[in-house]
């Protein structure tokens, strides 16, 4: 009979369960005087085993209740956030979902309208800056990219950031080619994040946002003694 083997300390007759023609293994479980005394079976399916065998997965005795007894309080806590009855749960929960897709859908919308709209502001400005330093708690890589992309890095350097103010986040350094290869590893090592970059372009993720003080003050430090 296969086996992975026995407890060391096993003493006795070991059980063989023969169901010809099927299978024969070791019998592991607990041996009862009367099967009523496992109370209720409940085949919960099966699921692909190894070597084309098929596995039942099921409950006996008291864990069938307890799986009663959750699922009746996982049913109640369902109906007190729906607002409806356990037989509409299903259709709820996915009218909820459709409606979440529709609003970060509309959400990624109004971010690419106010990252157009930020480097224009930036563009209209009298006298252009050479250093654009910006933060904002949502966004993601688009959003900065579109910042990027509107501006231009041709004169100006672009430091901007995306996520929790003094935790983790992501970051875009911008600009001239020479500039950026210069100052990104030592943006990222500041951010105390990793990043890579090319053509004007250097993102990546940053553990540690509150550092951007530090990366403001190396950028304008360098921008002062730089002629785009």
């Amino acid at each position: 009979v296969r086996s992975r083997g026995l407890p060391d300390d096993h003493v006795g007759p070991v059980r063989v369960v023969d169901i010809q023609g099927v299978d024969s293994n070791m019998c592991c479980g607990t041996h009862v005087s009367n099967l009523s005394d496992l109370q209720v079976i409940k085949l919960l399916g099966t699921e692909k085993g190894k070597k084309n065998k098929t596995n039942l997965v099921f409950l006996a005795g008291n864990r069938v209740l307890k799986s009663i007894e959750q699922s009746h309080n996982t049913e109640k806590a369902l109906t007190s956030l729906l607002k409806n009855g356990p037989g509409e749960h299903v259709e709820a929960v996915k009218r909820l979902q459709s409606s979440v897709k529709l609003l970060q859908k509309n959400n990624l919308n109004l971010l690419r309208d106010i990252a157009v709209l930020i480097a224009k502001d930036f563009k209209s400005k009298p006298v252009q800056s050479q250093l654009l330093v910006l933060h904002r708690r949502e966004g993601d890589s688009e959003f900065m990219n579109i910042i990027a992309n509107e501006i231009g890095t041709e004169e100006a350097l672009m430091f901007l950031t995306v996520g929790d103010e003094k935790e983790a986040g992501l970051f875009l350094l911008a600009g001239p080619a020479e500039a950026v290869e210069t100052l990104g590893p030592r943006v990222a090592e500041l951010l105390g994040g990793k990043g890579a970059g090319k053509r004007g372009r250097f993102q990546g993720k940053a553990s540690r946002m509150s550092q951007r003080g530090e990366v403001q003050a190396l950028l304008q430090e360098f921008v002062s003694q730089w002629s785009p």
